[in-house]
């Protein structure tokens, strides 16, 4: 689509606002029923083209999109009726007579951009907070997944009328266009850098933003954790999407004396859930190209390799790979790995945990293996993160009821579930007086007497 293009859509969503259909509530039921229909009469065209872009798994993409997707969508279309009703707020004494309400109103036009590693989820999710508030939308997907590109494209498309509901294709100079125009609301996910980009555009109209970032997130196995199930739930975690995941695992954080213990049972459960040689696993994805494949590729020099480091540039492989002897100032501890690699550093006290911990930027999510409770809760109170588990990786992200998002350089604001519906909307205060009195306190010309009466109703 030529920038001309998507001014006119960018108008036509404007106008199409201002008729008001969207804030009725019957129409974002049928929207939200309409685009499960959709999702469902195109399941299998989308894991082919989740399969072919990324080397994705039918069973992957549904676990870890389209099944998390469809959850959602249950869920607001059972909620949104009591979600869109205005709450009722206790008046204070010095307003009565008066009742005070909070409208939940949509925003308007907002924009929504998604990038390549869970390009179904990250781009569908948002849309039901969108719709579910009553906004009009715009998509943007990311071009490095060509086919996905396309199969959503299409379903968009023959779903919804664009001046409801659009999606724009193109790279860079995509983004930097949709970045100069005014939207009512911007959620964007993606890279840190990729946020500050997004965000100092959004300030220029004033815009309000959700930013989905990533980060190094820690992952820490203290001395009485259960190591062999802490090994199967960090292999699933870490090389869910080969890696490519912003909730993965980014470095492991192991306490000296069961590091030995820890990366056995890791080796033996690499081996159990993708074979001998994972390159033949049709359970492990590719690298998404070559430009990451070859980023990637040279943290593998670093440290000492204890199982995978196996590569294919053509067929953009690389194993699951364990890397020990790894300094904290070492390269790949400098930015979010983002790949099938995970570095591994010992530990001797959760002090020094925390220091590590605490020097860099704030993570999107921070998991620990441990059954000491007091030390977890300590390794909680003493950090900060944009979530976590306790013994388990990224299955935080599938309870709707749960806040999803980062904090600091991880990302700001929260959605799923309620949160989604709350993000694309303004929460519009209103006080309605009654008219059959009016107490004449708050008028001047002021007194001594007036004045007692304020400081005793406002106390």
């Amino acid at each position: 689509m030529e920038f001309e293009g998507i001014t006119t859509v960018i108008n036509r969503q404007r106008a199409f606002f201002r008729t008001g259909k969207t804030k009725d509530v019957s129409f974002r039921l049928e929207a939200l029923k309409t685009l499960k229909t959709a999702i469902l009469k195109n399941e299998k065209a989308l894991q082919q083209a989740l399969k072919h872009d990324l080397g994705k798994s039918a069973f992957e993409s549904y676990e870890a999109e389209i099944g998390v997707v469809l959850k959602e969508l249950n869920v607001h279309i059972r909620k949104v009726k009591s979600w869109a009703k205005p709450i009722r707020k206790r008046s204070p004494l010095v307003l009565l007579p008066s009742s005070s309400k909070i409208y939940s109103e949509p925003y308007g036009n907002v924009l929504i951009m998604a990038p390549w590693n869970y390009p179904f989820l990250l781009l569908i999710q948002p849309l039901i907070g969108a719709i579910s508030a009553g906004n009009t939308t715009i998509l943007k997907t990311s071009p490095y997944v060509p086919e996905y590109e396309k199969t959503i494209g299409r379903i968009i498309s023959e779903t919804f009328p664009t001046e409801y509901i659009s999606l724009v294709s193109g790279g860079r100079e995509v983004n930097q266009f949709l970045f100069q125009q005014k939207f009512d609301y911007l959620f964007l996910t993606g890279s840190p850098m990729l946020g500050k980009v997004a965000m100092k555009a959004a300030a220029g109209h004033l815009c309000p933003v959700t930013l989905e970032l990533g980060g190094k997130s820690p992952c820490i196995v203290t001395p009485d954790a259960n190591l062999k199930l802490a090994a199967r739930r960090i292999v699933w975690g870490k090389f869910l999407n080969a890696g490519q995941t912003c909730i993965a695992p980014d470095y492991l954080l192991v306490h000296r004396s069961v590091k030995t213990d820890l990366l056995q049972f890791i080796k033996a459960e690499v081996t159990r859930q993708f074979g001998s040689n994972p390159k033949e696993s049709p359970d492990f994805p590719r690298i998404v190209n070559e430009k990451a494949f070859d980023r990637l590729s040279g943290y593998l020099k670093e440290g000492q390799i204890i199982c995978g480091g196996e590569t294919d540039r053509n067929m953009k492989y690389i194993a699951p790979t364990i890397i020990d002897q790894i300094k904290s100032g070492s390269l790949i501890m400098q930015d979010e790995i983002f790949g099938p690699i995970l570095p591994v550093l010992t530990y001797e006290s959760t002090d020094e945990v925390i220091e590590l911990i605490n020097n860099r930027e704030k993570p999107l999510a921070m998991y620990i293996f441990s059954s000491n409770k007091k030390e977890v809760q300590q390794l909680l109170r003493n950090t900060s993160a944009g979530g976590g588990c306790i013994n388990d990786t990224i299955v935080h992200i599938a309870n709707s009821r749960l806040p999803f998002g980062g904090v600091g350089n991880s990302g700001m604001g929260k959605y799923h579930g309620k949160l989604s519906f709350d993000t694309f909307s303004n929460k519009r205060s209103v006080i309605t007086s009654g008219t059959w009195i009016d107490i004449p306190v708050k008028y001047a010309p002021y007194s001594d007497r007036k004045a007692k009466i304020i400081r005793m109703l406002l106390r």
